[in-house]
């Protein structure tokens, strides 16, 4: 999408950009079946067992998967949880319900039976997809709502469940895929719940084409030469699936997979190195171990390094650019609109303590208690304007508080809408985004948002 130039700049890369949205896209064609056969597409490791998987495989993969959900009754529009640890399967189950034209609702293994039970019954989920560690969890929680069929990835299963290479025997690789459009659903992903219970941000097959400015840019111009991605971020959070997973196999470049573990510093640098890692999201705790460990970056071949979640500081910045060999471009956004703002060192400076400026194709602005856009230099809420491809078609079931999300601001010959974020900051002479605080209550670990009402509930 974007070029390398010698006089590339902030302003000149957002004054010529438009989006350009086809009439028909399928995130699950787009992200496998379009690519070289023979490409690589994954390195995933398994308990210390390298396999690699080409984007082949990958089609052939979730073509069949998809034509098992379609023999246990999934159509079109169905919502399908996936709860599966970061690897092969996972990544496949998202493409097979995107070429359904079903809607993937992502479940991490860190959740406990209410939260999945709450996500199931909530989007009315028709199936969930598991492995063999969360199955018991699972079963029970489909059990209750009585009308969740439970897949069983890499073992045998016993009735009522399915085991899914027991499908797979039998379903054709070859599948029709959906002629979607971009405002079609794709994907519920669950906010945190930091105003109550968790709500479903509903995002259409255009949200991947939504993220690919910010993406690009975050890692420098991705992708170049021999880029690998890895980040130990769960793909079932918006930063793991669409700021890492989807939009590197859109580029038809290889990702580093490995499952969930708790973050060991020298394991990762011992990753990125054996398996060539050039691109990685690493969350600030993740930097911050690293840190704390004292690791030896010296044999890493990173170009290019992005954070969020929370800011990292001067402090930080300096000690990756020492030890990792990169300045460390931190970005920002949240489960209804994400990937807004961040930081591109290869063409703008980044600024200690701040966001970013503005990725091109998205328009922020600091709304006044009032009800008017602010002044450079003054405080308020962080607002993005609609309409934008990255930005939620709305909160699943829930038309009031979508309503609620948004803001219209009188203009001079109209008016403009604008995406409440409910952070507060303020933006500088130079469009350079400073965060304030969140205007509700918040939890923030591992740079993941946590609601306060779902940890009380956990304790009671």
């Amino acid at each position: 999408m974007f070029e390398r130039t010698e006089d590339a700049t902030h302003a000149s890369l957002r004054a010529g950009f438009r989006w350009s949205l086809p009439d028909r896209f399928n995130i699950g064609a787009a992200c496998a079946d379009v690519h070289a056969a023979t490409a690589l597409a994954m390195i995933e490791i398994v308990d210390g067992d390298v396999r690699e998987h080409t984007f082949g495989q990958v089609t052939e993969r979730s073509g069949r998967v998809a034509n098992a959900l379609v023999g246990l009754g999934i159509a079109r529009g169905d919502r399908v949880g996936v709860l599966l640890p970061q690897g092969l399967d996972v990544a496949v189950a998202h493409l097979a319900v995107y070429k359904l034209g079903a809607v993937a609702v992502p479940l991490t293994q860190l959740f406990g039976p209410e939260a999945v039970r709450h996500r199931l019954a909530d989007s009315g989920a028709k199936a969930v997809l598991t492995d063999a560690t969360t199955l018991d969890m699972v079963a029970e929680v489909a059990a209750e709502l009585g009308d969740v069929t439970v897949i069983v990835t890499g073992s045998r299963a016993a009735a009522p469940h399915h085991a899914l290479d027991d499908l797979l025997a039998s379903a054709s690789a070859r599948v029709d895929v959906a002629p979607t459009g971009p405002d079609d659903p794709a994907v519920l992903i669950y906010t945190s719940g930091t105003t109550g219970a968790p709500k479903g941000a509903l995002h259409g097959h255009r949200v991947l084409f939504g993220h690919l400015p910010g993406f690009e840019l975050m890692f420098d111009l991705f992708p170049q030469g021999e880029d690998r991605m890895w980040t130990p971020a769960d793909w079932a959070w918006i930063g793991g699936l669409l700021d890492a997973l989807l939009p590197t196999w859109f580029h038809g470049r290889p990702i580093v997979a490995a499952p969930g573990r708790r973050f060991d510093p020298e394991w990762a640098v011992d990753l990125m190195v054996d398996h060539r890692v050039t691109t990685t999201f690493l969350p600030p705790t993740a930097l911050k171990l690293m840190r704390q460990a004292d690791i030896d970056g010296g044999g890493l071949r990173l170009r290019s390094v992005m954070s969020g979640g929370e800011p990292l500081g001067g402090e930080m910045l300096a000690w990756g650019r020492e030890h990792l060999g990169v300045t460390v471009n931190e970005i920002y956004g949240q489960t209804e609109a994400n990937l807004l703002v961040g930081n591109s060192a290869d063409i703008w400076d980044v600024r200690a303590g701040s966001m970013g400026r503005p990725f091109p194709g998205h328009d922020l602005a600091i709304l006044r208690s009032d009800g008017t856009i602010a002044d450079p230099e003054q405080d308020g809420e962080i607002v993005v304007r609609a309409p934008d491809p990255v930005m939620m078609l709305g909160y699943w079931g829930q038309p009031e508080a979508t309503e609620r999300k948004y803001v219209d601001v009188a203009r001079e010959g109209g008016s403009d809408r604008w995406l409440r974020t409910g952070d507060l900051g303020r933006v500088d002479g130079d469009g350079y985004f400073w965060f304030t605080s969140r205007d509700d209550d918040v939890i923030i670990s591992a740079g993941y948002r946590i609601g306060p009402a779902e940890i009380e509930e956990c304790i009671l």
